[in-house]
């Protein structure tokens, strides 16, 4: 005849087995509905931002706006925009360096000019 102590101990580690399921299934419940959660906002993102379209703005503002939300929300630093990003059609033109036109990129030929 088992003793008290084993059926105590036994019971014990019943209820300690299936306390950690539980907490297992809370958490893994919790995980999927904020994965659900981040693919439908992922989604709603993708259909405001136009996603394909040519727009002019290399990121749209609700993007914008999302992505600072995300870093303020995850303590990270957000960098501050002093101007405007230009758009496509207003990129400056880079201008080119004496020598640039023959297309020579022989590694001699660079390393002459760079001097």
């Amino acid at each position: 005849m088992p003793s008290e102590e084993f059926e105590s101990a036994a019971a014990s580690f019943k209820r300690i087995g299936q306390d950690a399921v539980t907490h297992a299934r809370r958490v893994a419940g919790n995980a999927k509905a904020r994965n659900q959660r981040h693919h439908s906002e992922n989604a709603d993102l993708l259909k405001r931002s136009g996603r394909g379209a040519k727009t002019g703005d290399p990121t749209p503002g609700t993007l914008r706006a999302a992505a600072e939300r995300f870093r303020r929300a995850r303590g990270l630093s957000v960098p501050v925009v002093p101007d405007p990003v230009p758009s496509r059609s207003q990129s400056p033109v880079r201008t080119p360096r004496p020598g640039d036109d023959d297309e020579d990129f022989s590694q001699m030929r660079i390393m002459q000019r760079d001097q």
